[in-house]
Parts: C-alpha cells; structure tokens; sequence
C-alpha cells in the first residue's frame, strides 16, 4: 500500500480552474450555495490525483487535510486489534471523506485506499469550521452522509454477526453493484478493479471460500468474474442468496 500520490500536472490543475461551479452545485455539500460561494470553496482546494491501491491517508495519521471526490473509488480499510486489515465500505464520487473533525477527531480513524485512479480536491482541516458556519447546508449534508455511513458499517457487522458466509458474499456484491454498477452486455459489472481477496476482506471470510463461491456462481449463470473484475449476470437471483428477500 502506497501513501504517495501522483502528481499535480498543469492539466489537473488548470481543470479545477475551468471547473465550473454548477457541476458541484448537484453535489450534497454543495446543493445550497451559489455559484461565487463554490468558486470561494473551490479556490482555496488542492486537485490531486492518485493512482490505483495507493493510500490517501493512513490510519492513526494527524487529520490534516479533508477531501472531496470528484472522479474514481475510495476502500476505507480499518485494522482490527489483531492486526487485520477489514474493507469497511467503499466511497463513491461526490462525497466528502477524510472529514475527522466532523467526528471530533484530529487523526483519521481508517485508511483510505484508492479502489481506482482518483481525482480528488483537499482542503487544510483548519478551514473546516469556517466551512460549517459560513456555508449553508454544508454541515446539514455532511452529518447526513456520516450517518448514512454509520448505518452502512452498522449491517455489515450485524451481517458478520448474524448471516451464512454465502449470504454476505452475496449481500456484498449487491452493495457495489447498487454504488458502482454499470450496464455491460452480460450484466452489470462493478466499476472499479475488485479482487476476491478483497471481496473475502469485507465479509470476514477467506480467500479460498470467495473463489470457490464466485467458481460456483459462475457455473450457475449468477456471475462473471476474472482477476480484478465482477459482472453481476442475475442480480435478482442474487438478492434471494443475500438473503434480502426474506
């Protein structure tokens, strides 16, 4: 895991320059601000871009910046006490990660880990309460996606707790399809490179059952998978495994 990103060409940042303001105005930390606020915000960020499995940021580490992502996947991975390393959630582009002042934190509590290339703005943490207080619906939002994220790595310890290893493999794959699925011809294929040990790392199993269980999805039409690549073939054949539709 690598903790260096890539450099900042001209080209990435003479993109922020020509960013215009409406494409974050979509976005939940932008949706209520206007355009000369966004242009404020955007003037006082740093456009980086990361290159596939090297990390942003590490756990443990000082907070000093937090980031937005325009473009790619983030994998937050958390070490448990025995020094596992465990995919708690995956981030998709839009949102806001690495926000450890939100959470009364001055040091990220996991790493983030770029699924795919990424492009990413950063703020210094120092602008955070300025953020909050002086632009409307931006801490509004961002509670919100904590929360939501919360409630996600709240079901996947009850899935841990509670569900068969088929199911939270199959409930797993459904997550990335539903966050990162797109139409390819033999169904929809999860966007960014996923590989069965890092499917076996989110659902506290091993690597040998993911192979053995994508081996035999794959023979009863479910599934299409290589090295670092999923396609969901039966989405709703899925669901009846994950153990969602009952």
């Amino acid at each position: 895991m690598r903790y260096r990103g890539g450099p900042t060409p001209r080209s990435v940042r003479g993109a922020l320059a020509k960013l215009d303001e409406t494409l974050l105005m979509s976005l939940p930390p932008f949706s209520r601000l206007d355009r000369p606020q966004i242009r404020a915000i955007l003037e006082q960020a740093k456009p980086r871009r990361y290159e596939e499995r090297t990390a942003v940021f590490g756990e443990g580490l000082p907070a000093e910046r937090f980031y937005l992502l325009l473009d790619g996947y983030i994998r937050v991975v958390r070490t448990t006490r025995d020094g596992e390393q465990v995919i708690a959630l995956h981030i998709p582009p839009g949102q806001l990660f690495g926000i450890a002042p939100a959470i009364g934190r001055d040091t990220y509590p996991a790493t983030a880990v770029c699924a795919s290339e990424v492009l990413v703005l950063s703020w210094p943490v120092r602008l955070w309460p300025e953020f909050i207080a002086k632009y409307d619906g931006f801490a509004t939002e961002t509670y919100r996606t904590l929360g939501a994220r919360l409630g996600e790595i709240h079901n996947r310890v009850a899935e841990l707790a509670t569900n068969a290893v088929e199911q939270r493999v199959a409930a797993a794959l459904l997550r990335l399809v539903n966050q990162s699925g797109r139409r390819a011809p033999e169904g929809i294929e999860i966007a960014f490179p996923i590989t069965r040990a890092d499917i076996a790392e989110m659902t506290g199993t091993t690597l040998h059952t993911v192979s053995r269980l994508l081996a035999a999805w794959e023979r009863d039409g479910l599934v299409r998978s290589t090295r670092r690549h999923v396609t969901v073939t039966a989405p709703h054949r899925l669901v009846v495994l994950s153990g969602v539709a009952e």
